[in-house]
C-alpha cells in the first residue's frame, strides 16, 4: 500500500513509499480493526516535520509515516471486536498508551511520559497511508451525517478539550457565566474555537492577520462574530474590551502576553499554539502577575485529546450543522486528490486562504 513518510529531522524528506498492507491479525486477541483511510488533514505540524524541525520514528526504524488528522471507514474487524462494525466511519486518536498511570484509564493526552507516542509525530506511524489497523480503544465512531466533515474532528477535539478544561477550572467560581470571548488567530483551530463558543451563546471577536475581505473574515462573520484584522494595527491588548475567555491559536507566542492583558477578572486564557524557536520579548511581568493574582485569572494549554473530547466534538459539530448549515464544509478549503500529490498539499498550507488542507486518500 502507498504511504507518505519522512526521514525525521531532515529537510524536505517527504516521499511516497510502499508498505505491506496491515491485517486485523496484527492486533492480538482478535481485537484488530482494519480501517481504509479516506481523508487526512494537514496543519502546521506536518509542515514543520517536513522542514526537519522535529519528528521521531518508531523504535528501530529510520522513517516516520506522517499525518495525524484521520478520517476513515472500517473494512474488517477481528472476532473479539464488538464496538465497531464494517462500513462505519471512524477517526483515530493521535496519542497512544505509554507507561504513564493516566494511560491506564485511556487519558493518553495527559501522559506524563517524557517520550510519548503520537501518530505521525513521535514514535508511531501516522495516517497518511491507505490502511490502518488499530485496537477499538484508539478509534472513535463518526455518525454518517457528519462524514462529509469528519476530517475536521481532530482539530475540533482540541478546541472541545480546551473549552471543557476552561469550564472545569472555573468551577472554583461556583457560577461562571462567560459572556464575551476573543479568539486570536483564524486558522482551522481558531475558527472552530469561534464556532464552538458561538454555539455556547458567547459573543465572540476574532482577531487575525487576514484582511477584512478574506475568507477567514467572512467565515467569522457568518457565525455572527466580530472580525478585527490586526495587520498593521494595534493588537488586541490595545482595545478597551475585557474578555471572560480568550482562545489563543495564532502560532505566534508573543500574542500570549496581549491575551493576558485583555483578559477580564475571573477570566481564563486557553493556549492552543505549539511554538518552536527562541523568540524573546520584553513584558511588564509585575503588572501581569499582579493582575492574574488579584483578578483570579487562569491560563491553561490544550493539545491532543482523548476519547471524551472527540465525542464532545462530534456533538458540537452536529449542533453546528443545525445552527449554521454548510459552514463547516466551507472550512475545507484545499483538497488534494491522492497520496502521490502530497507535495501539493504541503504547498497549499502556505496559501493565504488556506484553512483546512486535506488529502483525499480514497473516495468514500
Amino acid at each position: 500500500m502507498k504511504a507518505i513518510a519522512v526521514s525525521p529531522k531532515k529537510i524536505d524528506s517527504s516521499r511516497l513509499i510502499e508498505l505491506p498492507r496491515p491485517s486485523v491479525t496484527d492486533v492480538p486477541d482478535g481485537r484488530g480493526v482494519l480501517v481504509r483511510m479516506l481523508r487526512v488533514g494537514l496543519d502546521g505540524t506536518d509542515r514543520e516535520i517536513d522542514s526537519g524541525d522535529y519528528g521521531e520514528p518508531p523504535p528501530g526504524e529510520d522513517m516516520l509515516v506522517t499525518g495525524h488528522e484521520s478520517f476513515g471507514r472500517v473494512v474488517e474487524v477481528g472476532p473479539a471486536v464488538t464496538e465497531l462494525t464494517p462500513d462505519e466511519y471512524v477517526v483515530a486518536l493521535v496519542r497512544r498508551a505509554g507507561h504513564s498511570r493516566y494511560d491506564l484509564v485511556d487519558l493518553f493526552d495527559l501522559t506524563t511520559d517524557d517520550s510519548f507516542q503520537e501518530h505521525g509525530i513521535s514514535r508511531v506511524h501516522g495516517f497518511l497511508t491507505e490502511y490502518l489497523v488499530a485496537e477499538p480503544r484508539y478509534l472513535v465512531r463518526v455518525p454518517s451525517p457528519l462524514a462529509h466533515v469528519g476530517v475536521l474532528l481532530e482539530p475540533a477535539s482540541v478546541v472541545a478539550k480546551g473549552l471543557m478544561q476552561a469550564y472545569d477550572v472555573q468551577r472554583r467560581l461556583r457560577v461562571w457565566q462567560p459572556q464575551r470571548a476573543a479568539v486570536f488567530g483564524a486558522g482551522a483551530i481558531g475558527l472552530l474555537a469561534a464556532l464552538l463558543l458561538r454555539i455556547r451563546g458567547l459573543s465572540v471577536t476574532v482577531f487575525a492577520l487576514e484582511p477584512p475581505g478574506s475568507t477567514q473574515a467572512r467565515l467569522a462573520r457568518a457565525l455572527g462574530a466580530e472580525y478585527v484584522s490586526t495587520a498593521g494595527a494595534p493588537g488586541p491588548a490595545a482595545t478597551p474590551a475585557a474578555y471572560d475567555l480568550i482562545f489563543e491559536a495564532t502560532g505566534y507566542a508573543p500574542v500570549v502576553f496581549d491575551a493576558m492583558t485583555a483578559l477580564a477578572k475571573n477570566g481564563i486564557l486557553m493556549l492552543a499554539s505549539v511554538t518552536n524557536g527562541d523568540r524573546r520579548v520584553e513584558v511588564p511581568v509585575d503588572a501581569l502577575n499582579r493582575d492574574f493574582v488579584l483578578g483570579n485569572k487562569a491560563m491553561v494549554g490544550t493539545v491532543n485529546a482523548n476519547r471524551e473530547h472527540f465525542e464532545a466534538a462530534i456533538r458540537d459539530l452536529a449542533v453546528a450543522e443545525l445552527e449554521y448549515p454548510g459552514w463547516l464544509s466551507r472550512l475545507l478549503t484545499h483538497r488534494v486528490e491522492g497520496l502521490d500529490r502530497y507535495p501539493e498539499a504541503l504547498t497549499a498550507l502556505a496559501a493565504p486562504d488556506a484553512i483546512k488542507v486535506y488529502v483525499e486518500v480514497a473516495p468514500g
